[in-house]
């Protein structure tokens, strides 16, 4: 399975593509970040996002995309940023037909490091860990994005081999 997972932000958009599977190696195919600049307008920016995520979905091919879910903190204009950059991830997935997971923080945390309460050193030393890296991808947008795609791979690709499983199962019982 190739995800490519999005950490949303209006400045940095943190994009990462791991293929995987469980039980077996992951594998870096490209990471990354869209940046854009706090002079311009935003419309402007959320089209450069958008142009950006394009780009990697037409290059890169994934089978599914993992968005960080958008939590409350207390910055609203934060918020605001960070849910106009999932919306623009969520609808460059769809218009593709590709499936789309929402991880938290917190579970991403979990699935890397084993801890919910991780801090971004933290992941990023097992994102560049799980992923064979020499160094932890730069900026912490760019390894929340990798860790975003690792956690798909090991509970999104579970999470659909249990409902295929019972979507076959029911399909055998209305035979």
């Amino acid at each position: 399975m190739r995800v490519l997972g999005i950490d949303p932000g209006l400045t940095r958009c943190g994009l990462g593509i791991v293929e995987g599977d469980i039980g077996r190696p992951l594998t870096l195919i490209a990471v990354g970040v869209v940046r854009t600049t706090p002079d311009l307008p935003i419309p402007q920016r959320l089209m450069q996002i958008e142009q950006g995520i394009e780009l990697w979905l037409e290059e890169h091919r994934p089978d599914a995309v993992a968005v960080e879910r958008v939590f409350a903190r207390s910055d609203v204009s934060t918020i605001m940023g960070t849910a106009q950059a999932s919306g623009l991830a969520m609808v460059a997935a769809a218009r593709r037909g590709l499936p789309v997971a929402l991880h938290t923080p917190s579970e991403v945390k979990a699935a890397v490091s084993g801890n919910g309460r991780a801090d971004k050193a933290q992941v990023g030393a097992m994102v560049a860990r799980l992923l064979r890296l020499t160094e932890v991808p730069k900026p912490a947008d760019a390894a929340d994005a990798l860790a975003l795609a690792i956690t798909h791979i090991w509970r999104g690709g579970a999470q659909n081999r249990i409902e295929m499983a019972i979507a076959k199962a029911a399909a055998g019982r209305s035979r």
